[in-house]
């Protein structure tokens, strides 16, 4: 049987944690700062990990990353 592929873009935009969980940059800070709370903006810095169910799906699009 041949290697799976893993997705470009998923490799791109996740990371495995030592645990097992998927790693991904906060979403909402691509534009639109200007209308957005000083708030939002301070919690949405860094990384976050994915809930269960999407990073049941992304780990399906790494399948050698677990």
């Amino acid at each position: 049987m041949p290697k799976m592929k893993t997705k470009s873009s998923a490799k791109k935009r996740f990371k495995m944690s030592a645990t097992g969980k998927v790693i991904t940059a906060q979403a909402g800070k691509r534009h639109g700062m200007i209308k957005r709370h000083k708030k939002f903006i301070r919690d949405a810095r860094g990384t976050t990990t994915l809930s269960a169910p999407d990073a049941k799906i992304v780990k399906g699009y790494m399948p050698y990353d677990r």
